[in-house]
């Protein structure tokens, strides 16, 4: 009995040998800013460093029409479908490998005849043999535990590609949805800028017939109406392009399912944008989480690859009822087996050796891939903050020159009719102002858009998702 007990503790402590690193979460950002020039710049919208997003991130610009679409969107969303049947498999691979710490048993049966011509004369004889076959591997060295490691790792990535693409169909959803606002807006200016031009060229012609102008400014008022018809087509483009997207985004054939149409009156432009801190966004960003899955992955692989470099301990046994005799059918004898077994590796022209090394080369390749993603992830948030506020310049810029360019309409239109100023003047003036307003119109989109680049930048509120 003493010896039984020796034995079993002996098991008990092999098994508890794991060989292999364990996995140490990489250092976070040492950076405490992204960019203080732009964090500091002053303007219509507020930087919040330190903030978190509160709630779903597309909140923030307050369009209730765009919350609808947005969950429609995430509902019938075939990339997110893609990636929940994704994590599925994944979470099954890990249930795969699991079962590796369990024995296994196996069921065998065998039925036949033999002939035998030892003795006085040959004989033949039917047998048969059925029973459980039982295998355990104690996985002394963890390789099996190093697997399971490897494999949830693996699934962990998975969620955070779902997370991923949540966050990239959120953000493309904002994104045409604002699109589409944009180019109705330019296109509502540029049908009161061709209404313009052909209300000023029938004038023009009007004043040619009765010898006031010369041909020449006719010419030059069809030349500008012509040019400015070249600029609806683009516009157009965009609206229909920006709705055929929100279908496609929806699950939806363009066909099947219109979206809404949205007008830059439908969303608020947010005051105050939360950014956490750089130490914050590598638990904020999917794709810095899914690298770290992969890094952690790449780690439990060194432990696979060191575990076949050492030797197996399994055991074995099997229950059977055999017999053998004129009848395959007869009553037969139990028989019962156990066994333990030791195997190792000897020599297998280092192919084992190799596939170690391979594995540390794969984690410092993740390692590499990791400081990347973060190093990345804080160049596009920089990128975004500075384009706030360069936005805020350019909106501030674009209403100087609507109203400047309001106030020379105005007094090009009082003059004209006190006779002070020729028409082609107007003209001028009008265009003037329908161009300014494009320009604000532009300026404003600019400032959504970035807006939603940031929070898809700092993660939204996608990491976690799919926890």
């Amino acid at each position: 009995m003493k010896t039984k007990y020796l034995t079993v503790l002996s098991f008990a402590l092999l098994s508890a040998c794991t060989v292999g690193p364990d996995y140490t979460r990489p250092a976070e950002p040492v950076s405490t800013h992204y960019d203080q020039a732009a964090e500091n710049t002053l303007g219509p919208q507020r930087i919040e460093l330190g903030g978190k997003i509160a709630g779903e991130w597309w909140s923030a610009f307050r369009s209730d029409k765009l919350g609808q679409v947005m969950h429609q969107a995430i509902d019938g969303s075939l990339d997110l479908a893609i990636a929940d049947a994704r994590i599925e498999q994944a979470s099954e691979a890990v249930n795969s490998a699991r079962g590796g710490l369990y024995p296994q048993v196996d069921f065998g049966a065998q039925l036949g005849r033999s002939r035998s011509d030892t003795g006085p004369a040959p004989s033949t004889a039917s047998f048969y043999s059925v029973g459980p076959v039982v295998n355990f591997d104690l996985d002394i060295f963890g390789g099996t535990k190093r697997l399971i490691e490897q494999q949830g790792a693996q699934a962990e990535a998975e969620k955070r590609r779902a997370d991923a693409a949540y966050l990239t169909l959120t953000g493309d959803v904002a994104s045409q949805a604002i699109l589409l606002a944009s180019a109705r807006a330019q296109i509502e200016a540029v049908q009161i800028l061709l209404a313009d031009d052909r209300r000023n060229l029938d004038l023009l012609r009007i004043a040619h017939q009765r010898g006031g102008i010369a041909r020449p400014d006719v010419a030059l008022a069809e030349t500008q109406l012509a040019q400015d018809e070249t600029l609806l087509p683009p516009l157009a483009q965009q609206r229909d392009a920006a709705k055929h997207a929100l279908s496609v985004l929806a699950g939806k054939g363009p066909a099947d399912w219109i979206a809404p149409d949205f007008d830059l009156a439908d969303f608020t432009l947010p005051a105050d944008l939360p950014v956490s801190l750089p130490s914050e966004l590598a638990h904020d960003r999917p794709d810095i989480l899914e690298a770290e899955a992969e890094l952690h992955a790449a780690s439990a692989a060194i432990g696979v690859a060191t575990a076949d470099m050492y030797p197996h301990l399994t055991l074995s046994g099997s229950l059977t009822q055999a017999a053998a005799g004129g009848s395959p059918f007869q009553a037969g004898t139990t028989l019962w087996s156990a066994a333990s077994g030791l195997a190792g590796p000897i020599f297998h022209g280092g192919t084992l050796e190799a596939d170690r090394r391979a594995a540390e080369d794969g984690y410092k390749a993740s390692l590499a891939g990791y400081r990347r993603t973060v190093i990345r992830s804080l160049g596009q948030v920089a990128d975004v903050l500075q384009a706030i506020g360069h936005d805020g310049q350019e909106y501030s810029a674009q209403e100087r020159a609507l109203d400047a360019a309001g106030t020379s309409l105005a007094l090009n239109r009082e003059g004209y009719k006190q006779g002070e100023i020729a028409s082609l003047q107007v003209l001028d003036a009008e265009r003037a102002y329908e161009r300014a307003l494009l320009g604000r119109i532009r300026a404003r989109t600019a400032q959504y858009l970035d807006s939603v680049q940031l929070f898809v930048a700092l993660g939204g509120n996608a990491a976690g998702t799919h926890s």
